[in-house]
């Protein structure tokens, strides 16, 4: 049976003709799906449904989305993060830190050393205990320490990197925080956004030039829903003052 599938040119360009007019077709298309952005089921022959191309150095993978989600696109991905992106955005990988845990994100600008740089700040919307207990103590910020997080005293000192780590964004929007898997060589979702996020364009701007997100990680109730970036910067300077507050630099994957 004929899909309803939006194949755009450039996914088109990718995978050639003959491959597009196949899942046009319905021979090579699923009927059922995960939405790579807000990965809930989707059905290719009851709903419109983009076509999405992940293409990494050597391989390309294909994955679908509800079209009112994500357009049909080509997305970048270096060859290490392909099989853990494409993974992630299709519900098939899950963090280790923290638990299982819903986290807050919001984007915004900093100033770090006189220069804007895009940011991430996340604060879980509970207590984080240790994996195999139940708590009461937070331990948000344990975790991230021993995966590789830096304690934030400054805000004016950008944070180190983090090997492994990288923020996904494709076409403008951000889509999901990807970390290393324990015992593997790809990474996978350590936050997943439930629909891709839509930014500032100013913040789109500056991640296009610098080409990596600063995240700054906070315990539950540390810095709160912001309405202004100032204010948000006075709640990370109060967080950072407090101990409590860590960051890491990442580099930008997709496009």
């Amino acid at each position: 049976m004929p899909r309803m599938l939006d194949v755009s040119d450039e996914v088109r360009a990718e995978i050639g003709a003959e491959e597009a007019e196949r899942l046009l077709g319905g021979d090579s298309a699923p009927g059922l799906y995960d939405c790579t952005s807000c990965r809930t089921p989707g059905h290719t022959e009851k709903e419109r449904t983009s076509t999405v191309l992940f293409v990494g150095d050597e391989t390309a993978v294909l994955a679908f989305a509800h079209a009112a989600c994500i357009p049909s696109q080509v997305v970048p991905v270096s060859e290490e993060q392909l099989q853990g992106a494409v993974r992630s955005i299709t519900g098939g990988g899950e963090g280790e830190v923290p638990l299982q845990a819903e986290l807050g994100v919001t984007s915004g600008l900093v100033l770090v050393g006189g220069d804007v740089h895009p940011a991430l700040v996340v604060e879980p919307l509970q207590a984080i205990a240790r994996p195999g207990t139940t708590g009461p103590v937070d331990v948000f910020l344990d975790l991230l320490t021993e995966q590789g997080f830096a304690p934030v005293t400054d805000l004016d000192q950008a944070p180190p990197s983090l090997p492994g780590w990288s923020v996904l964004v494709a076409v403008g929007k951000l889509h999901a925080v990807l970390q290393p898997p324990v015992g593997g060589a790809a990474p996978q979702a350590w936050w997943q956004a439930h629909q891709a996020m839509q930014v500032a364009d100013e913040w789109r701007a500056a991640v296009n030039k610098t080409r990596q997100v600063l995240v700054y990680c906070a315990p539950v109730g540390t810095i709160g829903a912001q309405p202004r970036e100032d204010l948000m910067r006075e709640a990370l300077d109060r967080a950072a003052a407090g101990g409590r507050l860590v960051g890491a630099a990442m580099p930008l994957a997709g496009t």
